[in-house]
């Protein structure tokens, strides 16, 4: 084995399982179709997975055939790295191991059946013709394959015999079971599916404006309300005795007293806000300016990190937007691992802002008082 194909970690851990001896041929094999280094690693890796997990099932090299990887690759590997090589490598691994002989050749094909012709040339179609994904393809087809079993199961397919009501009734039944995207995948596949079918000519109606719509309510995914507890919640679990802390618990609280928006908060600058009559001067989208009251405690808040900061150099941006401006993505992107809180609240807190009417601080905005001059004085 070439030690400059493969790293050390992969080839001390290569000798287990039931192909540790074939893992060197395999190598001299890629050496020959010149596959790049990365390439090689990521193909060892997955045989080293394919190995242990027939170690651990005790399946044994003579055992092995196209079954035995597929169940590998979509009960175990999944969406796990290197799953994107993998499928070409454990072909690549069978055809050499039938050909040194230690795998008995490959069984000829079951006859397929009249759905399986049906979807083998759909999922053709959106292959050549579509050039779709394989992963969108795959989902697509699986949804097919689902529907065309419980219409038609073994009998035989009349395609003729398809109603709008069957296809309303599938997709009624198992819509509820996925979640809005999922539901929603699943009719543009049969939509998709019933467009090629008149297209190939199979139905002579246009069943595919039978196939119902997916509700998507506006903002629906987003948290209408989050409890003034659980807010409080994560403003206690900012350090204060900290610069980061004092910053964090800033910040979090002009989202949850002003439901501001990240790049509202970047925006402030120190001449924003009117200490003198407790008002706070917002940028919002297209550069539209807005007055509003400052809360007492956001106004302490931020007075508190300015003084904390009284001896560093003068600057023109406020407390929240000296350090935010530097780390916008913190919010932007919800990166909430430089903030001291619980994920999942701050992850309420920070999509609480897309919406417009900031249901997250209701109970707070209720019960505000607007800071006076003489409580931020210090």
């Amino acid at each position: 084995m070439d030690p400059k194909l493969v790293p050390s970690k992969v080839i001390e851990c290569a000798p287990v399982g039931p192909l540790s001896p074939y893992i060197e041929p395999y190598v001299a094999l890629l050496n020959e179709q010149g596959f790049t280094p990365s390439s090689v690693h990521e193909q060892i890796r997955a045989i080293v997975m394919f190995s242990q997990s027939l170690q651990r099932s005790g399946c044994e090299i003579r055992d092995l055939d196209e079954f035995v990887t597929e169940r590998f690759l979509s009960d175990e590997l999944k969406d796990r790295w290197p799953h994107l090589c993998a499928p070409a490598a454990l072909r690549r691994l069978l055809g050499m191991l039938r050909v040194v002989g230690v795998v008995p050749p490959s069984k000829p094909n079951a006859p397929r059946n009249p759905v399986q012709q049906l979807t083998d040339n759909y999922q053709r179609f959106l292959l050549e013709e579509r050039a779709l994904s394989p992963e969108t393809i795959n989902a697509w087809v699986r949804f097919i394959d689902k529907f065309l079993s419980e219409r038609f199961g073994a009998g035989t397919l009349k395609l003729s015999k398809l109603r709008a009501t069957d296809i309303t009734a599938f997709v009624q039944r198992h819509a509820r079971c996925h979640s809005p995207s999922q539901a929603r995948k699943l009719v543009t596949a049969m939509r998709s599916f019933l467009r090629y079918l008149r297209y190939q000519g199979l139905i002579e109606i246009d069943l595919d404006k039978a196939v119902p719509r997916v509700a998507r309510w506006s903002l629906s995914d987003l948290p209408k309300h989050l409890p003034a507890n659980a807010v409080q919640r994560v403003l206690d679990s900012c350090d204060l005795e900290t610069s980061t802390g004092r910053r964090d618990h800033a910040i979090l609280l002009l989202l949850a007293r002003l439901g501001l928006r990240a790049g509202e908060i970047v925006r402030l600058k120190l001449e924003d806000v009117d200490w003198d009559n407790a008002l706070i001067t917002i940028c919002g989208k297209g550069g539209h300016r807005t007055r509003l009251p400052l809360p007492a405690d956001a106004g302490q808040a931020i007075a508190s990190y300015l003084h904390r900061l009284k001896n560093r150099e003068a600057s023109r941006r406020s407390s929240c937007s000296q350090t935010l401006a530097e780390n916008a993505s913190v919010l932007t992107l919800c990166n909430i691992q430089s903030l001291s809180m619980s994920p999942l609240l701050a992850v309420c807190v920070l999509r609480s802002q897309e919406s417009e009417l900031h249901h997250m601080s209701f109970d707070i905005l209720q019960r505000w008082n607007c800071c006076r001059p003489e409580s931020i004085a210090h």
